[in-house]
């Protein structure tokens, strides 16, 4: 499997265990709070698996930003979250970088 579909799967998988820090309610419930920690295992274990072919600052660099800009987006339609030019431009920001370290 290719180092770049490892990342973002574990990217994605950050947003998950990103999100569930939200419902486990500071680790009170006990389904999303297990769930939480292993997505969390997870996505760390998958992104040590792409840090052997990728160079370690941008594998994690991706893996943050993918995390960062799906946490961010999910928020506006599971919390309700507010979205406004500010945001829109910094999630923007964000994928800009990602795509410019995959390809750098």
């Amino acid at each position: 499997m290719s180092p770049w579909l490892i990342v973002l799967i574990a990217g994605l998988m950050e947003t998950g265990w990103a999100l569930g820090l939200k419902y486990s309610d500071g680790f009170t419930k006990p389904v999303p709070s297990v769930l939480t920690v292993l997505g969390a295992v997870a996505s760390f274990w998958l992104l040590s698996i792409a840090m052997k072919d990728l160079p370690v600052g941008t594998a994690y660099a991706v893996w943050v930003g993918i995390g960062a800009v799906g946490t961010a987006v999910m928020a506006v339609f599971l919390f309700g979250d507010p979205v406004n030019l500010m945001r829109v431009v910094g999630v923007g920001l964000i994928l800009a970088g990602i795509v410019a370290l995959k390809f750098a």
